[in-house]
């Protein structure tokens, strides 16, 4: 009995004291302040319509692949305008071409499906690896939906993207290797099979 008396928990209590000048809190608290400030944001739909008529939720357009095929890019970059160092001497002059893989390594792969071929494009992307939406076959392009959906990011592939990597058609998986890229293109009767598996 004495054993069970001594183990049983008991409340501790602590007298708290204060040392030297204090003042109230005269800061907002944050989550009030968020949650004020969040109640006056416009609704998106009644300002701009639905997102599918955005402008900026219309992915760029490929052909589906119809061979699995493998092809290598380099992604010269040129300067269009002269480079200076803070003290106005030229780094760079404007016309100059360079490969930025020699300088950086893409640490992802780029997956880029219709969404037809989200599901695919799942079991073959990496937990880093940025998934993106091409448009030109049937399917939801809502890259936020199907981002809810997969609990994961998606992203619209972008018509600058499409034309520095020199896409024409998806599925394609886009990894570094060395100082080039190769795409990876996938027959895309197989990725929607495997998909609906």
């Amino acid at each position: 009995m004495l054993l069970a008396a001594l183990m049983a928990p008991t409340a501790v209590r602590a007298d708290t004291s204060t040392i030297g000048r204090t003042w109230p809190i005269a800061e907002p608290d944050a989550l009030s302040e968020i949650e004020g400030r969040s109640a006056h944001i416009p609704d998106m739909k009644a300002a701009f319509g639905p997102r599918s008529g955005w402008s900026a939720m219309k992915p760029a357009s490929l052909g589906k692949a119809r061979i699995d095929r493998q092809r290598s890019v380099v992604p010269f970059y040129t300067l269009d305008s002269d480079i200076h160092l803070p003290d106005g001497r030229l780094l760079y002059a404007k016309g100059t071409t360079f490969n930025p893989l020699a300088y950086v390594t893409l640490p992802q792969q780029l997956v880029i499906v219709h969404p037809a071929q989200l599901d695919w494009a799942m079991r073959n992307a990496g937990p880093t690896d940025f998934i993106l939406i091409a448009a030109g076959a049937p399917g939801n392009t809502d890259p936020i939906k199907a981002g809810e959906r997969l609990k994961r990011p998606i992203f619209l592939l972008e018509e600058r993207i499409k034309t520095r990597l020199g896409l024409t058609v998806a599925p394609v998986i886009v990894a570094q290797s060395g100082q080039k890229l190769v795409l990876t293109e996938v027959d895309a009767a197989k990725a929607t099979r495997r998909a609906s598996r």
